[in-house]
């Protein structure tokens, strides 16, 4: 069986982080805390890793995984450009629960899946995500469940769903509000024909907070028709 440590024990923190580097240094998957749900991690550059992460869930590559960062230097060697109303989304936000599609930099040799030329891109609000973020680098990132079934929100959970495809579990008692992170398509921000943001998910960052730093920006909800 795949170790759970439980990382609010000091001993456990420093070995389990230990070992969740080594395994994201294989290729192998580690689950890991966030402020939204638990997440399951690979190296974001190894196309093999993020097959397995696929695998993993029983998801095909038509669901690629978001990309969690270490914070917004990260976020800029990732992406095409990073608009001006999206400076401002990353200031109200992060590190929290939204994440961003943008046209992602075309130089980076890596394979997330068929993203069409994007990729969703998040800085999670957990000590212990962003310490591993940090050694690690970009980190491939979905909820640690199978697909079709409820988010993991405690280790145990997690490792009930994915077991051995797993290689380390760092724990960090139940997460704080088992809420995913909103997800917004920015894309049309860069170079596109009407700039609006669109919500993709809704989740911990509301519509009312979102349009508080975007205005007119963001897309109307399909059932509130834009004022004539």
């Amino acid at each position: 069986m795949s170790p759970i440590f439980d990382c609010r024990d000091e001993a456990q923190l420093l070995s389990g982080m230990r070992q969740a580097r080594q395994a994201i240094g294989r290729g192998e998957l580690v689950v890991l805390p966030t402020d939204t749900v638990y997440g399951v991690a690979a190296d974001a550059f190894s196309a093999n890793a993020v097959q397995r992460l696929l695998d993993a869930k029983g998801r095909t590559r038509q669901m690629p995984p978001p990309v969690l960062v270490a914070g917004i230097a990260t976020l800029r060697a990732l992406v095409a450009e990073v608009p001006e109303p999206v400076e401002r989304l990353v200031e109200a936000f992060w590190p929290g629960g939204l994440t961003i599609v943008l046209p992602s930099q075309p130089s980076l040799s890596w394979d997330l899946g068929d993203t069409q030329g994007t990729v969703a891109v998040r800085m999670p609000a957990h000590r212990i995500a962003l310490e591993l973020l940090e050694e690690t680098g970009p980190l491939a990132v979905s909820s640690a469940n199978l697909t079709g079934r409820s988010a993991a929100v405690t280790p145990e959970d997690a490792e009930g769903m994915l077991g051995d495809s797993v290689a380390v579990y760092l724990g960090d008692g139940p997460s704080s509000t088992g809420v995913a992170s909103t997800i917004v398509d920015a894309t049309s921000l860069v170079g596109g024909q009407e700039a609006l943001v669109r919500v993709l998910r809704e989740g911990a960052v509301s519509r009312e907070q979102l349009r508080e730093v975007l205005g007119d920006l963001l897309e109307p909800e399909p059932d509130h028709p834009a004022s004539p």
